[in-house]
């Protein structure tokens, strides 16, 4: 386990996962606030995928609160965020931020898909400076979920 301490943002915890934990709540709480495109029931059969794509993931990191409490984490393949989920009650206090940062620094993140229907994400990577570059009409599972395709600018 390795903990890198982020001061600049708020005080927090980065810690990268070997052992998995599901992170179901995390998920789902940033899910119901971002994705309101997504019906009950979708979230709740997608939810069903999501502790296999945990496990799945080359390279799990939490965000935790300054008392140890996961509060965000994001998934790493290669150069590419392939997820990243922020807690409900945490949103908006500098997580998501601490935690790409720390992906563009140790891992080099430069790339990345958003959905569509998501404008507060895709605002969001704007501003930590990715840029659109591709666009698709349905999600990588075929579902008619548009997929933005971003790329760190420079």
């Amino acid at each position: 386990m390795i903990k890198y301490q982020i001061e600049r943002v708020r005080k927090m915890n980065i810690v990268e996962m070997k052992e998995r934990t599901p992170l179901l709540d995390i998920w789902e709480g940033s899910v119901r606030a971002t994705h309101l495109f997504l019906s009950d029931s979708e979230i709740e059969k997608i939810k069903g995928y999501v502790p296999q794509a945990i496990r799945e993931i080359p390279h799990l990191i939490v965000g935790e609160s300054d008392k140890g409490i996961p509060a965000a984490f994001m998934g790493i393949d290669g150069r590419k965020l392939e997820m990243l989920f922020v807690s409900g009650e945490e949103r908006g206090r500098g997580f998501g931020k601490a935690l790409l940062g720390y992906g563009m620094d140790a891992y080099g993140v430069n790339e990345l898909a958003v959905n569509e229907q998501n404008p507060q994400a895709k605002g969001f990577y704007e501003r930590m400076g990715f840029r659109v570059f591709k666009r698709t009409d349905c999600d990588e599972q075929g579902n008619p979920y548009p997929l933005l395709y971003m790329k760190l600018e420079g």
